[in-house]
This record gives C-alpha cells, structure tokens and sequence, in this order.
C-alpha cells in the first residue's frame, strides 16, 4: 500500500472510532452514513479548516508541521504508538530509507546469549522473522531448525499453522498483536519488499489476518502474558519480556519465563531438559 492511501486509511480508521457525543457532537444516529467523527468535525476539534484536514487524509502531507500533527493526534485521542505510527505516514522524508538492516547472520555474541539462557528465548527481527533461538523454546513452540527459512515467522506460523495456532487459547488477542505488530513495522518500513510479501501472502491466506488489518491497530509489545496449551505438558501461562540491542534495533531478545515455585517453572524446567 502506498504512503498516501495508508495515511488516510489510518486516519479514517482512527475517526471511525470515536463516538461524537463522547466529544460533545450530536450522535444523529439516523443521519450519519459511517461510524464515528465526520472530518468537518474532526478537523474542528483539531483546529485546522475543513480543507487543510482533507488533504491530509488524502495523503497530500508535505510540508505538515510538528502542531497540526499533534492537534490531530490529541483530537484522534492517538496513544504514543499511533502517535508515531501517524508521523511516520506523514512525514515519511524524517524517518530514513524506510527498509530495514537485513541480518544474514546473528552475531555469535547473540547466539552464545541465547545458549546460556535457561529459559526459553529468540531473536526476532522487524517482520517476526525467527533469526535466531534455543533449544527451550524449541520445545514450547516448534523446533524452528527443523522449518525452511521462510517459514520461520511468528506471524506466519500463529496465522498459517494450524498445528500452532491452535495452542494459543486466546487466538483473538495473539492474531491482533501479530497483525498489530505488522502494521507498525509497515509504518516503519514502507519500502521493504519482503514485508509487503508477507503482507501480501497473510492478506490472501488468512480471513482472520484480514480482518485484523482492516482495524489498523498498531500493537508493539514489550512484556505480557500468554498462555499456551502445550501437548507435553499441559496448560501453561507464561510472561514474556522482549527487548532490543542498541546497536541492533531491529533485532528483538523475546524470552518467557514462570513465576518462581509454580507449575509453570517446573513445566519450562523439563522442556529445557527434553528440548
């Protein structure tokens, strides 16, 4: 998707959000053809005239300022993430090359990291790609050695495989942040043709990817829970922490762990001896 159509796809999805008698508009339920804020009302509440706002959400950005984002950013009532994400499709020119440091190899620090970590671990790069892991989290998820290279993809093997996937009790809440995930990547970086592959590959294989696209949520997570229903042993629910390399930011550290003298820490424990 082109820079211009993804700005007012956003934007659009951002309005259709709000509810005009949150924001002290008349509802006019029976009078109002889509959901949400209409742009005149939008751009009121922003501050900007009604065509200033327009052109904005048809793309024509060049030359927006620092305020009119913000304005509309606090009228879209935007978090910190879409906040960016919002930037970044406006002012693409401020945010580098827009492709991402491709990593043929891991760095062997990296990969020794990993080694000496108990618990289960990878690395992930900016479109989930699996680049790097330990044998724990092989045996929680997939043995990722076993997979070809390309197959190797969080995002791919929660949304394609059904093997998978179907360990994930909350399916809904993993497919939104895998897709949110995805979407703030495409943010990033709008000229990476591998992403715009993968994209292109999950929007025509999975309705439930498509579906979760159309929202344009921007998800990027640095800890949680999930819980997994593991066919060696059992029902788990696992924290996670991911964090980056500062020299390496695109590259992501995602390691799970188990609250001490639980049964999960006993579960991770044999994985990492069975792994």
């Amino acid at each position: 998707m082109r820079g211009h159509e993804a700005l007012g796809d956003f934007l659009r999805s951002r309005r259709a959000r709000i509810r005009p008698e949150e924001v002290g508009f008349a509802s006019g339920s029976g009078q109002r053809r889509v959901p949400g804020l209409r742009r005149e009302e939008l751009a009121h509440l922003a501050g900007v005239s009604v065509d200033y706002y327009v052109r904005l959400e048809q793309g024509r950005s060049r030359g927006v300022s620092e305020a009119v984002l913000d304005a509309v950013a606090d009228a879209l009532r935007l978090d910190d993430e879409e906040r960016g994400h919002l930037r970044r499709l406006a002012r693409p020119d401020r945010f580098g090359s827009g492709q991402p440091k491709e990593h043929g190899e891991v760095r062997p620090g990296v990969r020794r990291l990993l080694s000496w970590l108990a618990a289960p671990a990878l690395v992930m790069g900016p479109r989930m790609d699996v680049l790097a892991w330990n044998r724990p989290v092989c045996a929680l998820i997939t043995d990722f050695g076993l997979l070809p290279a390309h197959e190797r993809n969080l995002a791919r093997l929660h949304l394609l495989d059904a093997t998978i996937g179907s360990r994930y009790p909350d399916r809904e809440m993993i497919a939104r942040e895998a897709v949110g995930h995805l979407r703030a990547a495409a943010g990033h970086y709008p000229d990476d043709a591998e992403l715009r592959a993968l994209i292109d590959e999950l929007t025509h294989a999975s309705p439930e990817f498509r579906r979760h696209w159309a929202r344009h949520e921007i998800r990027v997570k640095a800890h949680g829970t999930k819980r997994i229903d593991h066919p060696d042993v059992g029902p788990l629910t696992l924290a996670y922490e991911i964090t980056r390399f500062p020299q390496d930011a695109d590259l992501s550290l995602l390691v799970y762990t188990a609250e001490p003298g639980s049964a999960e820490e006993s579960a991770l424990r044999t994985l990492a001896r069975t792994g």
